[in-house]
């Protein structure tokens, strides 16, 4: 074949193939049998292999998959992929939409959205290409998957269209739907009968469409990936300086683009239109194809989302409805009790395996002591079960007329499972604590697990395991002795190599350059947080600082409470913890905030004024404009008070704002004011 021809069919069988992708998986129609179509996509990979200088970068033939990928990187989001609130009666979306209408004090509307039970995943495109698809992780940072989200095949490849934003992000739900998952556990059935004739270990059958579905994007050949049939739907749309106003706009331009958007969607005026939807999908969602367990409702407009803001962990102008958790009963059999690394002890009931909501249910929490003795619990009792949000189960209730005459009652130990020591029980709390943290191991250890952990001190070569093997060769008993291992003690260690005990090391020494937030969570002080964390590390500046600071000073900082602030002051006074510290600030670690550059008197030309930054800026990034204002010696306030000099109002600005600074005769000045200002 003459390389003009190669081209063009190589055009035509790659327009025909993505055509026939999205109408079977996004249409649900097929236009041809799957031998066509499988012919068909031979053809173009053999034509791309003679000829791969006519291959489309969004070729179908890269969906196959093959790529094999040993470790995922890590992302950090660009826009960070928030948690919503959860709500599951009516009582509370009202008091939602009460707060909604509170703040805004205009007229707005929602929308409102199945919630799929799937794998949140971002995608990113660059000039119309998909550059990078990533988990959300944390929120903060996730794993890179890119090969395997390429094999779902109604994740466009690439975009066409007017006006494509060069760089933007979509945002949606990995899912396996309910048939497919079905005949993914048939084909195990069958796998394992043959397994068993060979005296093979037979394979797991999949838990449920969710962790099959999670468990599928992370596994590290993305041939097998492809073959599991994923599928996407897409539900929001973001990028800088965006000029569509509301998310219902959002959806229409993403499926304008191919995107699987669900066309489940619509637009609320109030909320009583909204408890209607929700009603109408609680009987409906059965009969869906791909597993939902609530409603997403959101503010519609952008401009009203901004302005109602974010708390620390999910956005003020959205809400996940969910519905009731389905139940189950079956009988307790025994209850045991787990120590965490803070030392309280958990009560956990094991149970005689049922289907519960696709999964089978073999354990459930009990949560404390307290909840234990709501329940009257006698073991052989029949409980009735559930899932919380549809995920963790719990105990709800006991089926007394059932109980038998001799059965014992469950009582709450009074001693550590692990080291025996007896418990303690603060007053005003429900859990009980083990007190012995210097000696407890499972404390110990489970405070290394969280020392190292991605969101702390992110020594990602070392696992449970090591740090089990470690511990019990009287190698590691608190943080600081991490610091101290040496290649020979490590390579000491069951099946440890040469390499390992290197990436562990490096692991350790790259640590090293971890800032003070993230240090100071990384101790595991009781009820400090990674926001908390943040906050006593920006006020205090350092960790001399924090351990002087007394009960008042530190509730003297904003969003420190009373609980929090007497943990930090027992947590200090505990010499053993300040022996800790010690050995860290002495291994090299990072216990301060870096200085900010000081401020040339000349250049102070906003010394003494505070500045408060709302809306959508024609020359700067809000941020930009935060840092000009510290360099200029400025102070830059995060809410409209008294004390505020000026309010820069750009496009959008917060209505809420503009109001109360009109009120309390802040001063408003637009960016061309402000850049004047500047410049005076």
């Amino acid at each position: 074949m003459k390389p003009e021809e190669a081209r063009i069919e190589i055009a035509e069988l790659t327009k025909k193939i993505n055509h026939y992708n999205i109408q079977y998986y996004q249409n649900d129609v097929s236009e041809v049998s799957d031998y066509e179509f499988d012919m068909l996509l031979e053809k173009l990979m053999s034509l791309e292999k003679e000829f791969p200088e006519f291959a489309y970068p969004d070729s179908p033939s890269k969906r196959v998959g093959g790529t094999i990928t040993k470790a995922f990187n890590s992302v950090k989001h660009q826009y960070p992929m928030l948690s919503l609130g959860n709500t599951y009666n009516e009582e509370e979306l009202f008091d939602f939409d009460k707060r909604v209408e509170k703040l805004l004090e205009e007229p707005y509307e929602y929308t409102c959205e199945l919630k799929f039970d799937g794998v949140a995943l971002s995608l990113t495109y660059e000039n119309g290409l998909l550059l990078r698809a990533v988990t959300r992780g944390d929120g903060v940072q996730g794993d890179e998957v890119t090969e395997n989200a390429k094999t779902i095949m109604n994740i466009p490849l690439s975009i066409e269209g007017e006006n494509i934003p060069p760089l933007f992000e979509v945002r949606g739900e990995v899912f396996l739907t309910r048939k497919r998952f079905e005949q993914l556990n048939l084909e195990i059935v069958t796998e394992n009968k043959e397994r068993e004739k060979a005296g093979k270990k037979p394979i797991k059958l999949l838990a449920n469409p969710r962790n099959a579905a999670s468990g599928t994007l992370k596994m590290q050949d993305s041939g097998v990936v492809a073959k599991r049939k994923l599928g996407f739907f897409a539900y929001s749309l973001i990028w800088d300086n965006m000029d569509i106003k509301t998310h219902a706009e959002a959806l229409e331009l993403l499926t304008s683009w191919k995107f699987n958007v669900s066309d489940t969607y619509k637009k609320c005026g109030e909320i009583k239109e909204v408890v209607s939807y929700i009603n109408d999908w609680e009987k409906k969602r059965k009969n869906f194809p791909v597993e939902t367990d609530g409603i997403v409702i959101k503010v519609n407009d952008f401009r009203l989302q901004e302005e109602l803001g974010y708390t620390s962990k999910s956005p003020r102008w959205a809400i996940a409805y969910k519905y009731k958790a389905e139940s189950a009963s079956t009988i307790l059999k025994s209850v045991s009790f787990q120590v965490g690394r803070t030392g309280a002890v958990t009560p956990v009931a094991n149970l005689e395996p049922v289907l519960l909501a696709g999964t089978t249910v073999k354990r459930a929490s009990l949560h404390n002591a307290n909840e234990i003795e709501r329940l009257d619990l006698h073991l052989g009792d029949m409980v009735y079960i559930e899932k919380g949000g549809e995920i963790i189960p719990k105990i709800t209730g006991v089926n007394t007329p059932l109980r038998k005459g001799d059965a014992q009652v469950v009582d709450f130990i009074s001693n550590c499972p692990d080291c025996n020591t007896p418990l303690i029980r603060k007053e005003g709390e429900a859990a009980h604590y083990c007190p012995n943290v210097l000696g407890c191991p499972t404390q110990i250890k489970g405070r290394i697990e969280h020392f190292i952990q991605r969101k702390a001190m992110n020594v990602e070569s070392l696992g449970p395991e090591t740090i089990e093997q470690l511990y019990a060769n009287g190698l590691l008993k608190h943080p600081g002795d991490l610091y101290k291992l040496t290649k020979e003690q490590l390579m000491s260690l069951d099946r440890f190599g040469e390499k390992s005990a290197d990436n562990i090391l490096e692991g350790i020494q790259n640590s090293k350059s971890i800032a003070f937030p993230r240090v100071l969570f990384a101790l595991g002080i009781r009820y400090v947080g990674a926001t908390v964390a943040e906050k006593l590390a920006i006020h205090f500046k350092n960790i001399d600082a924090l351990t002087k600071a007394t009960l008042e000073e530190l509730v003297a900082v904003h969003e420190i409470g009373e609980r929090i602030a007497e943990s930090l002051v027992a947590y200090f006074e505990d010499e053993q913890n300040m022996l800790v510290i010690d050995a860290l600030k002495e291994a090299g670690l990072q216990f301060e905030m870096p200085e900010e550059p000081e401020v040339n008197e000349e250049e102070a030309t906003l010394a003494g004024k505070s500045f408060l930054v709302s809306g959508v800026f024609a020359n700067y990034e809000r941020d930009e404009l935060k840092s000009l204002i510290k360099s200029k010696g400025g102070k830059v306030l995060s809410a409209v008070s008294g004390n505020l000099d000026y309010l820069i109002a750009g496009d959008k600005a917060g209505g809420s704002k503009l109001k109360k600074a009109e009120a309390l005769e802040v001063k408003i000045i637009s960016e061309e004011e402000f850049v004047s200002l500047l410049n005076s």
